[in-house]
Order: C-alpha cells, then sequence, then structure tokens
C-alpha cells in the first residue's frame, strides 16, 4: 500500500531524522553528515522537507532513478528559476549538461564523450604524470605545504586547461571562478554567494567570447581539443548554439575542477586518518584502483543530486505527485548496507564496488574516466614521494552539503623517498 506524502508528521525539533532540512544546517552536519544519513536511511529514507521536496538515501532509491529519465528529470528551470530569477547563474544552469534532458544532453554529451576516448585520455597520460612530478618537487623543496591548494587543486585545473587549449598565463581566474558559480549551487544560498555566483559566470562568459572567437580562427585537433569540438560538433551538421556553447565551457570547468580537487584532497586526508590501509597501500600499489573507487564511495566528492517528477510515481511505498522536487543522497547511498558490506569501513582494497559517485544511467559522468586517471596517478606518485606525511593541523572542511571536500590541509611531507 502506497502512503501520501502529504500524511507524514510534521517534524519535531527533538527528532532530528525528522527535522532534517537542507535549508537549516548546522556545523555538526557539515563536519560529519554520515551518522544522521544512517539514521534517516533507516528510519525515513523518503523524508519530506518542509518545503515539499523529498530527500532520498537507499541506495537502489537513487539506482532506478538514474535509470528512469523519463520519470525523473533533470531539468531545473522551475526550481532555478526561483532560486536565481532572471540573472546570469540561472542561464548557465539551465543551459549546462548535468541539468537538461534530451535532446540537448544527448546532443552535448555525445560531442564530450568523443574527445575524451580511452585513446584520446592515454594521450593525456604523460602530461599528466609530468605535471604532478612538477609539483611533487616544489613540495619536496618547501618540505611542508597546503596539499589542497598545492597540490589537489593544481592538477585538474591544468588537465581541464590543457582540454579547452586555455593559455597557462590565463588560467588564474578558473579556480575562483568555479568555487563561485558552484558555490552558489549551494541548498541555502546567500547574498554575497549569489552575487559572487552571477559575477563568476559573466567574467568567465566574457573570456570564453574571446577564446571561442580565435578558436573559430585557428582550430585545434578536434581529438584532444575539447573547445575546437564542440565548435565544429558533429559530422551529420548538429552544431550548438552560441549561448550553448560557452555555458559547457563553464560546465567542463565547473565539472572537472572541484569533484576531482575533492576526491585527490579527500583520498590524502583518509589514508592519514586510516594509517593501516596507507600502510596497505603502501606494500600493495597495485591496490591504488580500488582505493581510488573507495574514496569515491566513502567520501563521495559530489553528495547530493536532483530530479523533478515529470509523472506520478511511487518511491519506496510513497505515492510521489507529478512536480515534486527529489534530492538524491549520493552520500548517504554509498554507505547503504543493503548494497555494501561494513559500509562503515574504509576499505582500499574494497570489491566490487558499485558506488554512485559519478551518478548513474544516461547522465553517468562523463569525465569520471579523466577523474579516475587524475586521482590514480596523483595518489600513487604523492604515496610513493611522501610515504609518511602527516597532517599538521585539522583540515579546513569547505562548508557545503552538496559538494564535499577541504579548503586547507597543512602537511607535514617527511622524508622522501
Amino acid at each position: 500500500m502506497l502512503r501520501s506524502v502529504s500524511a507524514s508528521r510534521p517534524p519535531s525539533p527533538a527528532n532530528p531524522v525528522a527535522a532534517f532540512d537542507l535549508a537549516r544546517l548546522d556545523d555538526a552536519f557539515y563536519a560529519d553528515p554520515f551518522p544522521l544519513y544512517r539514521a534517516m536511511r533507516e528510519r525515513d529514507p523518503v523524508h519530506r522537507m518542509p518545503d515539499g521536496s523529498l530527500f532520498l538515501t537507499r541506495w537502489a532509491d537513487l539506482d532506478c532513478i538514474y535509470r528512469d529519465t523519463r520519470t525523473f528529470s533533470s531539468d531545473k528551470r522551475a526550481e532555478f528559476g526561483a532560486k536565481y530569477g532572471d540573472a546570469p547563474l540561472f542561464e548557465h544552469h539551465t543551459t549546462s549538461l548535468v541539468f537538461n534532458d534530451p535532446p540537448l544532453h544527448t546532443r552535448v554529451r555525445r560531442l564530450i564523450v568523443g574527445a575524451l576516448t580511452p585513446r584520446a585520455l592515454s594521450t593525456m597520460e604523460p602530461g599528466l604524470r609530468t605535471l604532478v612530478d612538477r609539483l611533487l618537487d616544489g613540495l619536496a623543496v618547501k618540505g611542508a605545504a597546503d596539499l589542497i591548494e598545492d597540490f589537489a587543486a593544481a592538477i585538474p585545473i591544468e588537465v581541464i586547461g590543457n582540454l579547452l587549449d586555455i593559455p597557462t598565463e590565463e588560467r588564474g581566474p578558473l579556480r575562483g571562478w568555479s568555487l563561485a558559480i558552484l558555490g552558489a549551487l549551494e541548498p541555502r544560498l546567500t547574498a554575497e554567494q549569489e552575487a559572487c555566483g552571477n559575477e563568476a559566470v559573466t567574467e568567465f562568459l566574457d573570456y570564453l567570447r574571446i577564446l571561442v572567437a580565435q578558436r573559430r580562427a585557428r582550430p585545434g585537433d578536434p581529438a584532444t581539443d575539447v573547445l575546437t569540438r564542440l565548435i565544429q560538433g558533429e559530422s551529420d551538421g548538429e552544431r550548438l548554439t552560441e549561448t550553448e556553447l560557452l555555458h559547457q565551457c563553464v560546465f567542463l570547468l565547473n565539472a572537472g575542477h572541484e569533484t576531482t580537487t575533492n576526491l585527490i584532497g579527500n583520498a590524502l586526508e583518509l589514508l592519514a586518518r586510516f594509517p593501516d590501509e596507507r600502510a596497505r597501500l603502501l606494500r600493495a600499489p597495485a591496490l591504488i584502483p580500488t582505493a581510488v573507487e573507495e574514496v569515491l564511495r566513502y567520501e563521495s566528492s559530489n553528495q547530493l543530486g536532483n530530479r523533478r517528477v515529470a509523472e506520478d510515481t511511487e518511491i519506496g511505498g510513497v505515492a510521489v505527485p507529478t512536480g515534486t522536487f527529489l534530492t538524491l543522497c549520493i552520500g548517504a547511498a554509498n554507505r547503504d548496507p543493503a548494497r555494501f558490506e561494513d559500509p562503515e569501513h574504509f576499505d582500499v582494497g574494497r570489491q566490487p564496488n558499485r558506488h554512485l559517485a559519478f551518478a548513474g544511467g544516461a547522465h553517468t559522468c562523463a569525465g569520471m574516466n579523466l577523474a579516475r586517471i587524475e586521482a590514480r596517478i596523483a595518489l600513487a606518485a604523492f604515496l610513493a614521494r611522501f610515504p609518511d606525511y602527516a597532517l599538521t593541523a585539522p583540515p579546513v572542511r569547505a562548508r557545503r552539503a552538496r559538494f564535499r571536500g577541504f579548503t586547507a590541509m597543512p602537511t607535514r611531507l617527511g622524508s622522501l623517498r
């Protein structure tokens, strides 16, 4: 029997599960949301928030929703219209790949994936290894570092800059733009975050118009230059509009920077927190690929996704009407004991490990294999060079619900190998 969403009891402040609301999060949640996620998954896995939207925490529910693009839409125009109004953030997030359904999603994804083939990725690896070695050389000279600013964040910025063939000397603003735009996706948005996000979209678009004009005049190799590929479109004549083109470039920076920075940073923090697992990796470096997957599961870089219900349905016995907004809690689903054995245990050799860190179905992250390569190379090289690194102060957690990572990680690098 289905139970009506509207029949749910009103939240009680004495019950943290019933009272859970993404618009009212405290410091304890940002530090460690997983105990609350576990309680919600056990007691209220289809949770109605005060605004009428649903917060979902079970792996099976998320997996089903990701696969059903007819019932569950990624189009966020209604939600973002209310959130941003007629502003640059609205235009960007309603035009970019991730918040769209077919046909735009299909066209853009096909173009991007076509530039990230296994062959293309293999050609990137030598340059990526050189970049990582250069960064590690710089760390070795200092003996101490902020592993976010000096290492984790520096890698994806250069990789995305190379994919779009942005001149090295012009990459300085990229990280700031990305952080501001993605920061405006938080469930509760301050006036400052909104202003910074709109300013970042405007500045980035102004820069991209110049870059696109230059690339139209002097095209690169579409097999490796994603911007040239997006400009030229497909062989059957499919083309993006100028607005679509510009916003996909903004999306590529955002998707490739924040999540990969978090992946590398989270990996280094977890291996410092769990020294036995670090020792395992040092003894058996062949476990690096499974370790990266476990970091993705245990501390998912992207914690939350969203869908809008396009036709009446039910989720876990709950009747859900058309138009309902859903928040898909990837972080909770990736610790669901119905899917993962001993899910609260961090295990660098975990297999199988079918996590949802890269979403699923038609919206599976187009750049997931690139992110995996970046993380594997970065982690292997770092551990080989600094096996006994130690954090010298608690790392500073980014105060975000959607993206989980750190803003600073002061570290003593220790002796070289």
